[in-house]
């Protein structure tokens, strides 16, 4: 948990895929990260938790249905939503936060 810590304390914004292996739309989550990594570079950084192998990190940020995607700045929650989100919709979310 002190890793995750670290990572979404960073200055650089962080873009959290709370997913699980067995979850279809998670799925679709995938390349949709990867056109907003190839968009945004090297000013957001990716990762992704699996809720089945994280499940206190996923209770303690309210995760209830999956995929989420939340974003931190600094610590700091700036967006969390459910769902399936387009890769436009995210970079837009990302830049106004």
């Amino acid at each position: 948990m002190n890793n995750f810590n670290d990572i979404i304390n960073d200055s650089k914004p962080v873009l959290v895929d709370f997913y699980a292996d067995w979850c279809q739309p998670c799925k679709m989550v995938a390349p949709i990260l990867e056109e907003v990594k190839t968009e945004m570079g090297d000013k957001l950084r990716i990762i992704k938790i699996n809720v089945d192998k994280n499940q206190q990190l996923a209770s303690k940020y309210g995760i209830r249905s999956i995929p989420t995607l939340m974003l931190f700045k600094q610590g700091a929650v700036k967006f969390s939503q459910a769902g399936v989100i387009p890769a436009n919709e995210i970079i837009k979310i990302i830049a106004n936060s």
